[in-house]
């Protein structure tokens, strides 16, 4: 059975998008008093659940694998979104723009992520899911690091670099799940 991982990209994104869109338009970008040490945060909280939900098999609280690999991706793209904007933006950012972020974001990604599937001939489709989570908290690590270093690295990629591998590990899981 061959695949369009284009299409199976999108068709995740379009999942993630609307669910942004639709929660920007109930709470507005209150996401932006965020600083990023604390995004880095909520993306850990949700990929060391999904770690937890793999091992137990059990939620008691009633949301599974998927809505937190959604929460992933959202969560991602609004840090990279943080890092284009200083303290001098607006708080309050209108929806049409907001979208308009996003979308840049996600071509910029799924633009990083077509070039490695080329290198790497698109191994991660014969990747357990469980080892996207591990990549993901890697990541994650790696970025608390960096964020400690105060943004410095000797040689290593910077911190966005490592928000698009998550969204990207995060969009192939979920490919994967569907």
């Amino acid at each position: 059975m061959g695949h369009n991982t284009s299409e199976e990209f999108d068709s995740v994104i379009r999942i993630c998008k609307d669910l942004f869109i639709r929660k920007t338009k109930d709470y507005g970008t209150a996401w932006r008093i965020l600083r990023l040490s604390s995004i880095t945060d909520q993306i850990f909280i949700k990929a060391q659940r999904i770690r937890t939900l793999e091992e137990k098999k059990v939620s008691k609280v009633g949301e599974d694998i998927t809505s937190e690999y959604i929460g992933i991706i959202n969560y991602c793209i609004i840090a990279m979104m943080q890092m284009e904007m200083d303290e001098t933006h607006p708080t309050d950012i209108p929806a049409d723009q907001v979208e308009a972020l996003y979308d840049g974001i996600v071509k910029e990604t799924k633009d990083l992520m077509f070039a490695k599937n080329h290198d790497y001939g698109e191994a991660w489709r014969d990747m357990r899911i469980s080892s996207l989570t591990d990549l993901i908290l890697m990541k994650l690590l790696r970025v608390k690091q960096i964020e400690d270093n105060e943004g410095q690295t000797v040689a290593s990629e910077g911190i966005k670099a490592n928000y698009q591998d998550m969204l990207n590990y995060s969009a192939f899981a979920l490919i994967k799940l569907s």
